[in-house]
């Protein structure tokens, strides 16, 4: 119960981006290949997992575009912990996020064949992003019934925006970026946290850092591009 909780958290705050099919978003040029990699550390900066995104499909239906992407998360040994599919989509305005992907379909199984209801809004990013833009808020819950009891969490993204723009450097190199504030406010049961997020989006490349703070503002983890090929 505790992974998939955390796992819901961390998707809502490193998958704060899209990718789309070249024309269609000025922030994510698609082709099927492309390969993310992205390091995380602790609020220390000691390397605690690898995230690597892959584009393994992508298709148009009209003025949309459908992609697939395959994550594989290992911790910082190189031993695997789950991986997953997601699927994305894009028109002429809009990159979308499935909200109901983000919940991984390996960590579903423990659950088995047990009643569960998901719920939720699919996170936005528009084409066109500006300084002091305000963003769209997005949320997911689920209901697992237990037979005794049930579980309910949810997660909600608020209060996003559009910050500002700077210059960063990562190891994967040096990019003119966009920085998106959010604040994810988790439940699981009668247990509430909060915690606000940073993302840096670059066009032509997507997301290139990502930092998740504590409530008082104090850094809890981050996330950097560390490898990037077409």
């Amino acid at each position: 119960m505790k992974q998939l909780f955390y796992t819901v958290i961390t998707f809502f705050a490193v998958l704060n981006f899209g990718i789309a099919q070249e024309g269609c978003s000025k922030f994510y040029p698609m082709t099927k290949g492309v390969s993310m990699e992205y390091t995380n550390y602790n609020k220390k900066g000691k390397v605690e997992g690898v995230s690597s995104f892959k584009v393994t499909e992508v298709n148009s239906n009209g003025a949309t575009t459908n992609a697939t992407m395959a994550i594989n998360l290992t911790d910082e040994k190189g031993k695997e912990i789950y991986n997953t599919d997601y699927k994305l989509s894009c028109t002429g305005t809009m990159v979308t996020l499935d909200y109901e992907s983000i919940l991984p379909s390996e960590m579903m199984k423990q659950y088995g064949d047990m009643d569960i209801e998901i719920t939720g809004n699919d996170i936005e990013i528009p084409n066109d992003l500006s300084v002091g833009q305000n963003l769209a808020d997005a949320n997911v819950s689920m209901k697992i019934n237990m037979g005794a009891m049930n579980m309910n969490m949810a997660v909600d993204m608020l209060n996003r925006k559009v910050e500002k723009k700077e210059s960063i450097t990562t190891p994967s190199g040096t990019y003119d970026c966009y920085v998106l504030y959010s604040e994810n406010h988790s439940k699981v049961m009668m247990a509430n946290q909060v915690y606000p997020s940073r993302v840096w989006l670059s066009e032509g490349v997507g997301m290139v850092k990502q930092e998740t703070y504590k409530k008082n503002g104090d850094l809890m983890s981050s996330t950097m591009l560390t490898a990037y090929s077409k």
